[in-house]
């Protein structure tokens, strides 16, 4: 049985742009190397905005490179472009997933019906990082559309899983990953108790959004905390104490070395200099005006 390391909860919240009132949960400068090969987690919201019809918040054009996005929308609407050609606008139940790898510059806004209209705003950013082998590779964007999304019955009526990246019981997610990665929502039905068989070797981490857990020891994990485990079983089990909605993550560990500022993660201080001295030189590239971004 899977054993608590550590449970971990911040309340501190600042703003990303005029888009996103966000709570760093973790960070590559925290927790990344117990976490890996999560780098950062981003809570937005939940968060309710007026209409804006005639200009869309947003976080304005910015760089990345060494690492991957994935943008999990649960309520409002989410739009990205990048110099890469790679772009779309994404609602709830689904996901962006942008490999940043060599380098590109991106902006994220709210989505147009999403201006218009307002409303309730909730979505988690995941950085994940790259191998070094992998980090100067081509950039890439998935979107993972609602549909194409699994969702799994979890044994003994317990609730479902919805499969982002990884396998559980034959299916399979659509994320397309570099290194094995199981990214999935949980809901949990008041009172049932779930158990997981994930790979031995491999960091676990719950995010619990709604509800609460009881685990095996007795802790209860509450919304909005983060809950960290050993890698030394396979068996992760607990118990919803109500209805819940969980994020899993769950991947094979990089035990490489992680030197990052700002928007770059590299392995060693000579590529984060070389990666700063890119974008400045317009390596990464531009972005051009979108009607109703301003």
């Amino acid at each position: 049985m899977k054993k608590l390391l550590f449970k971990h909860k911040s309340n501190a919240r600042h703003w990303v742009g005029d888009a996103f009132p966000v709570r760093s949960i973790f960070t590559y400068n925290d927790l990344a190397k117990e976490i890996s090969p999560f780098l950062l987690m981003d809570y937005a919201g939940p968060a309710v905005f007026t209409p804006s019809p005639d200009r869309r918040r947003k976080v304005g054009e910015h760089p990345h490179r060494g690492f991957e996005t994935v943008t999990l929308v649960y309520a409002g609407q989410v739009e990205h472009r990048d110099s890469a050609g790679g772009g779309g606008v994404i609602g709830p139940g689904e996901v962006q997933w942008m490999t940043a790898a060599s380098g590109l510059v991106h902006e994220e806004m709210h989505g147009k019906d999403f201006a218009q209209n307002g409303g309730t705003f909730e979505m988690v950013q995941l950085w994940v990082n790259l191998p070094a082998k992998s980090k100067m590779t081509q950039p890439r964007y998935q979107s993972l559309t609602k549909e194409s999304i699994p969702e799994v019955p979890l044994p003994n009526g317990a609730g479902t899983a919805r499969l982002v990246a990884g396998e559980y019981q034959g299916h399979k997610g659509p994320a397309k990953t570099f290194t094995p990665i199981n990214l999935w929502n949980l809901h949990v039905k008041e009172g049932k108790r779930a158990e997981l068989l994930l790979p031995r070797g491999f960091t676990t981490a719950l995010f619990v959004l709604r509800g609460n857990l009881r685990l095996e020891d007795g802790t209860v994990v509450e919304e909005g905390e983060l809950a960290s485990f050993d890698k030394d079983d396979d068996l992760l089990a607990f118990t919803a104490g109500t209805d819940a909605l969980v994020l899993l993550m769950n991947g094979q560990p990089l035990n490489e070395e992680i030197v990052g500022q700002g928007p770059f993660v590299m392995n060693t201080v000579d590529e984060l200099r070389q990666a700063f001295l890119d974008f400045q030189d317009g390596k990464m590239g531009t972005l051009g005006r979108i009607t109703g971004s301003d």
